[in-house]
């Protein structure tokens, strides 16, 4: 694929003591626009705490009823998007920020009834993500979709690593990169995998060599391998992570499958 870069970052990755706005600023100047995806859950449990709205999860995926999701949408799309944007235009590569309700970019549909306004993501228009590249601008999404209505339109959360697997599928990205505080996935030995089949990956996880937090992180990369996007686990605490060569971290290639 001849694509852009996708990246998704969020949590320990949001740039606070990290090489990451650099690297995606270095990438921009270069004339290689990447599309940013970020999450930034921690700072809306944070805001929801402040304000004696208590935080749910089931499934991994946050509850957001009436009380939540303004908190959500503000925090998401406003609070933590125009920070990214704010250090990008600093690290000298201008940036846009934007959720996926403009342009109707991710339209969705609710996921399950017990999760309130949460979406699944039905797709992705990415034109406004093209047109942003394309004027030389890097996009930076907030992961809030839009449930289509006939008089309005519904905004729903939606889960980062998701969005981020979806949008590559949707730019014909070349690579999708999910920053994170970990240097890979490991082995039963302990050792840095550098690349991960579907197969394998879903064996360490029935063998709990794969557990915890690196779970989810897996299967989101699953997830995109499936959309047809190649996909890598980067440590975006070091420097130079995005700038450096495929020899860092685990990637998860897509498998061709095998002719009949």
């Amino acid at each position: 694929m001849n694509g852009p870069l996708v990246v998704k970052i969020g949590g320990s990755t949001l740039g606070a003591a990290d090489s990451t706005y650099g690297d995606v600023a270095a990438l921009a100047r270069s004339g290689d626009i990447p599309v940013v995806v970020h999450g930034g859950g921690a700072e809306a449990s944070r805001w929801l705490e402040a304000m004696g709205i208590p935080s749910r999860f089931e499934r991994g995926l946050r509850v957001t009823d009436g009380a939540v999701l303004p908190v959500v949408a503000a925090v998401f799309a406003g609070l933590v998007n125009k920070r990214i944007v704010a250090a990008l235009n600093a690290a000298g590569a201008p940036a846009v920020g934007l959720s996926g309700a403009d342009g109707r970019l991710l339209p969705c549909r609710l996921a399950a009834h017990d999760l309130g306004f949460v979406g699944e993501p039905e797709g992705c228009r990415p034109g406004a993500l093209d047109a942003l590249r394309a004027a030389g601008f890097i996009p930076v999404l907030s992961p809030i979709g839009v449930v289509p209505g006939e008089t309005a339109d519904q905004l729903v959360n939606v889960n980062a690593d998701t969005v981020a697997g979806v949008v590559a599928a949707a730019v014909r990205a070349r690579l999708l990169v999910f920053l994170t505080d970990v240097e890979g996935v490991r082995g039963a030995d302990g050792a840095v995998l550098s690349r991960l089949t579907a197969t394998d990956a879903r064996r360490l996880i029935a063998e709990g060599v794969v557990s915890g937090g690196m779970i989810p992180k897996v299967e989101a990369c699953l997830a995109a391998v499936s959309l047809g996007v190649p996909t890598r686990i980067l440590d975006g605490r070091q420097a130079g992570a995005l700038l450096g060569g495929d020899d860092r971290g685990t990637s998860f290639p897509v498998e061709v499958p095998a002719s009949p």
